[in-house]
C-alpha cells in the first residue's frame, strides 16, 4: 500500500509541472474560504497522507471546521476544487446533476475504455443509466435472489468450508465477481469466471493508479488486461448474437442480451466495441466497493459479538422456515432482514467509498461562494456521515440509528442521490445480505489480526483483508 502512494507522489509531481498555470484559476472574486496550497501539487499530499493512516476524511473534517464553511476551496491532483459540505451541499449536488454539473473522469480512463474516444464517457454512462433500470428495479431483482443465494452456497462451500482461517477481502472479491459474471453475462462455469478474473483485477488497479503509460506501470498493465478481456468478450457477444437468432438464448436472459437488442431514440444499436467496454465498466462498478463493503461486514460483526449474535438470531429464523435440503432464499426472505440491512447501513455510514467528483457545467453560487466554471466539485459523505449533528456519538457503531424514519434527508448518502444515485444499490443490497446470511448460518469467527488499519486505495478497504478464524456451527 506505501508503494501505491508513493507512485501517487512521483505522478502529482510529472503532472504538476504539465499544468503548472493552475494557481491563475484562483484568482476568482468571491471564491470560498480554503487554500491553494503548495506550488503546482496544492494540498494533494496532505489528502495522500492521512489517506495513508487511514484517515483520509481527516482531510476534509479538519477543513470544513478550520473555515467553518459548509464549501471550501482547495487543489488536488492539480485540478482546483469546491468541496461541498452537509446536507445542504449533497442536496445542491444530487438536484444540479446535468444541470450546473457533470461527471467527470480523468483523460487517461480513455485508453483502458476505448470506446470513449468514440462516443465520451460521459455519454455511454447517460446510455447506461437508461439501461439498467430493466434489470435492477424491484421486480427484476426479485428473480435474481434465488441465483444470488445458488453462487453464495457454492462460494462458501468451495472458499470457506474446512478452513481454519480465511481472509475475506479477496474471497469477497471473488463472489462479487462470479455473481456479476452471471447476471451480466450468463457465465457460471468457474474456470471461464477465474479466466476473466486475474486481468480484471489488473483493470481495476489500473484504473485506480498514476497515469503514467509506460511498460510495467500499473495503467500499462490495466491496458493490456482490458484488451484481452474485450477479446474474450468479443467472442461471447458473437456467440450470443448467434443464440438469440436462433431461438437459443432468451431477450432478457442477462445484460447482455438487452444491450444487443436495445437501441436509442435514432434505432442505433450499440457497437460491439461500446458493448464490451460497458460490460467491462460495469464489472468494475458492481465489484471493487461491494467487495470492500462485504469485508467490512465481517469485520464489525467480528469486533461486536452482540451485534453478530442479532444478525444470527434474524438469519437463523428465515433458515428455520426452509425445507430440509436446498430450498433457497426468496424476495420474502430477503425483506425480513430489516436488522441485517440496518448493521449493513451502519457500515456503509462508517466506511462509505471516495468521495465523488463532478466539474462545472458553467460558474454557480452556493452559500454565498462563487465557484467558477470547469472547477472539480467534490462531495464526500463523512461530512454527514461523521456529523454528531446528524449521528450521534458518530464513531460508536449503532444500527439502531436506522430504525423508524431514519436519518435527516441529505445525511446518510453511501449511493449518492437523485441523478447521481448508484443505478446498482439495489442489486448490492441483495449481494451484501445474501452474503451475509450464507456466512453467519455456517460460521461464527473472530478476528486473526486484532487492530488493521483501514487503507484507502482510493476507495476504504481493510489493510489485510481481515483475515479470521472461523468456528463452524454444530448441526
Amino acid at each position: 500500500m506505501e508503494i501505491f502512494y508513493l507512485n501517487l507522489f512521483f505522478a502529482v509531481f510529472f503532472i504538476s509541472i504539465i499544468v503548472h498555470k493552475h494557481r491563475s484559476k484562483f484568482k476568482h472574486p468571491n471564491l470560498p474560504p480554503g487554500s491553494s496550497g503548495l506550488p503546482y501539487i496544492g494540498e494533494t499530499l496532505e489528502l495522500l497522507l492521512t489517506g495513508c493512516k487511514g484517515h483520509p476524511q481527516k482531510f476534509f473534517l479538519d477543513r470544513k471546521a478550520k473555515y467553518a464553511s459548509e464549501v471550501f476551496k482547495t487543489n488536488l491532483f492539480c485540478q482546483p476544487a469546491a468541496v461541498l459540505c452537509g446536507a445542504a451541499g449533497n442536496k445542491f449536488l444530487f438536484s444540479n446533476e446535468n444541470k450546473v454539473l457533470k461527471a467527470w473522469y480523468p483523460d487517461f480512463v480513455c485508453k483502458i475504455f476505448p470506446s470513449s474516444v468514440q462516443r465520451s464517457l460521459i455519454e455511454q454512462v447517460d446510455r447506461l443509466r437508461t439501461l439498467l433500470p430493466e434489470f435492477l428495479r424491484p421486480d427484476a431483482l426479485k428473480r435474481y435472489v434465488g441465483i444470488f443465494d445458488t453462487v453464495a452456497g457454492r462460494h462458501f462451500a468451495s472458499e470457506w468450508e474446512n478452513k481454519e482461517v480465511v481472509v475475506v477481502f479477496p474471497l469477497a472479491k471473488s463472489f462479487t465477481f462470479g455473481l456479476a459474471c452471471s447476471l451480466f453475462l450468463s457465465i457460471e462455469d468457474p474456470d471461464h469466471i477465474a479466466k476473466l478474473a486475474s486481468p480484471f483485477n489488473l483493470v481495476v488497479s489500473g484504473i485506480f493508479s498514476i497515469p503514467i503509460d509506460l511498460p510495467g506501470t500499473p495503467l500499462n498493465r490495466a491496458i493490456k488486461a482490458a484488451n484481452f478481456i474485450r477479446t474474450e468478450l468479443f467472442a461471447i457477444i458473437k456467440q450470443r448474437k448467434k443464440d438469440l437468432a436462433e431461438g437459443k438464448a432468451s431477450p432478457k436472459q442477462d445484460i447482455l442480451s438487452h444491450m444487443l437488442l436495445a437501441c436509442d431514440e435514432k434505432g442505433a444499436f450499440m457497437s460491439e466495441l461500446s458493448i464490451a467496454d460497458t460490460i467491462l465498466a460495469l464489472l468494475a462498478s458492481a465489484h471493487e466497493s461491494t467487495s470492500a463493503a462485504c469485508a467490512f461486514i465481517v469485520k464489525y460483526l467480528a469486533e461486536l459479538p452482540h451485534i453478530y449474535e442479532g444478525v444470527y438470531k434474524e438469519q437463523m429464523e428465515i433458515s428455520e422456515t426452509k425445507a430440509p435440503g436446498d430450498e433457497l432464499l426468496n424476495w420474502n426472505d430477503i425483506q425480513k432482514m430489516r436488522y441485517s440491512w440496518n448493521v449493513i447501513r451502519e457500515v456503509l455510514r462508517l466506511c462509505p467509498t471516495f468521495p465523488n467528483v463532478r466539474e462545472a457545467i458553467h460558474g454557480f453560487d452556493f452559500n454565498g461562494f462563487s465557484i467558477p466554471k470547469g472547477w472539480k466539485v467534490y462531495w464526500n459523505a463523512n461530512s454527514t456521515h461523521r456529523n454528531p449533528e446528524y449521528f450521534p456519538e458518530p464513531e460508536r457503531f449503532d444500527p439502531s440509528r436506522f430504525e423508524g424514519t431514519g436519518p435527516v434527508p441529505y445525511t446518510f448518502v453511501p449511493f449518492g442521490g437523485g441523478p447521481m444515485m448508484c443505478p446498482g444499490q439495489g442489486f448490492a443490497r441483495l449481494e451484501m445480505l445474501i452474503f451475509m446470511h450464507n456466512l453467519v448460518k455456517r460460521f461464527k469467527f473472530d478476528k486473526f489480526v486484532a487492530e488493521e488499519k483501514i487503507m484507502f486505495s482510493p476507495m476504504p478497504i481493510p489493510e489485510k483483508g481481515v483475515p479470521i478464524r472461523l468456528f463452524p456451527h454444530r448441526p
